[in-house]
């Protein structure tokens, strides 16, 4: 497996790459839901195209005490965050080139276009407060 899964064994090391500047890709996904099973392995092949990122699956209701109560419309979802700054979250088709190519897209912003970014748009400045994965999991803000 190329991906860690949050839970409290995990938590600490997942976070410390938070507290960096390196990339973070969770899936935000349930137990019960059959498309989240079947994208799992499709999440490991991206995730191993991509070892200089860290991957994390994320089961929303089961890890809840983690996360928080995560405002998710839809699975599977996709958080990519560098750092301290959420690049992306939102609903992903569970098509693993068109997941690839977003993990690409964003990795090639810089920390400043990343910055401008993030505070460009209502939805992108929600996602900083609301679903900041070094925040939730309890880093520096």
């Amino acid at each position: 497996m190329h991906s860690l899964t949050l839970d409290s064994t995990t938590r600490d090391r997942i976070a410390a790459t938070l507290d960096g500047d390196g990339w973070t890709v969770a899936c935000l996904c349930a137990a019960w839901c059959g498309t989240c099973s079947t994208y799992r392995a499709t999440f490991e092949e991206i995730a191993a195209r991509h070892p200089d990122k860290q991957f994390v699956w994320i089961d929303i209701e089961d890890q809840a005490d983690l996360v928080g109560d995560l405002d998710v419309e839809n699975f599977p979802t996709l958080l990519l965050q560098r750092g301290g700054t959420v690049a992306f979250f939102g609903t992903m088709v569970p098509d693993g080139g068109v997941a690839d190519r977003l993990v690409q897209a964003q990795a090639e912003q810089s920390l400043e276009e990343l910055a401008r970014l993030a505070g460009s748009t209502d939805e992108r400045r929600e996602w900083q407060r609301e679903c900041n994965l070094r925040v939730l999991l309890g880093g520096a803000a």
